[in-house]
């Protein structure tokens, strides 16, 4: 019987794209640099900050002035890490309809909590949420289960009882590893090549209202 909903947060519980696409493309303006795409940064966005610097600035890390680059655009993104920022469309009802039902819900991300918490507080979700696990938090960041495993014991809730919500790969492969249930979510930060049928989810949704019907069926005895 399911008893909590663990989320990813970029891609996943999260739009964070626009934001994300704002300061890369404030950055390559100031060099004189070709501005991206929403579209294309979006594919980018769950691989990281240093994958969006990577792209915008055509720069692997390591490279000569990506450390520079990759410090500015996270102080950058901390100081707007909320203007564009949106819950996905349906998901404020998705936690509606979690807390309804008497659920916890919380998020385990690989963003360190030095975004991730003020983002929370800013989406007006930080005391809601039963817990927030961050890669400050453990020794090992998903597709580890340790993540996981922490979030469960902090809203006390066995990782059979629990499912997990993600956009990439290694959110498949945390729960799996967890021995937990989980759901793809195709809307989410995909890119062109990779398709979330062949991640190995218990569950696949298209939409994240899809979520409410799916946490009803598990939530019965």
């Amino acid at each position: 019987m399911l008893r909590a909903v663990l989320f990813d947060l970029d891609g996943t519980l999260l739009d964070t794209a626009a934001d994300f696409t704002a300061v890369l493309n404030g950055m390559l303006a100031e060099r004189n640099r070709p501005a991206q795409s929403y579209d294309v940064v979006r594919q980018r966005v769950s691989d990281g900050a240093r994958a969006v610097v990577s792209l915008g600035f055509e720069q692997t890390e390591g490279s000569d002035g990506f450390a520079d680059l990759l410090t500015e655009f996270l102080d950058r993104y901390l100081a707007q890490l909320s203007v564009s920022t949106t819950l996905f469309p349906g998901m404020a009802e998705v936690l509606t309809h979690i807390e309804s039902l008497g659920l916890k819900w919380g998020v385990v991300t690989n963003k360190p909590a030095r975004y991730t918490q003020p983002l929370l507080a800013a989406m007006q979700l930080a005391t809601r949420c039963g817990t927030a696990i961050c890669p400050d938090h453990v020794t090992h960041r998903k597709p580890h289960p340790e993540p996981i495993y922490l979030a469960c014991k902090e809203i006390d809730c066995l990782p059979a009882h629990t499912i997990y919500v993600g956009d990439h790969k290694r959110d498949i492969d945390a729960g799996r590893n967890a021995n937990m249930r989980t759901v793809a979510c195709r809307y989410g930060y995909i890119s062109d090549d990779d398709s979330a049928d062949s991640w190995g989810a218990t569950y696949v949704v298209d939409t994240a209202a899809e979520l409410i019907p799916l946490i009803s069926n598990l939530q019965q005895p």
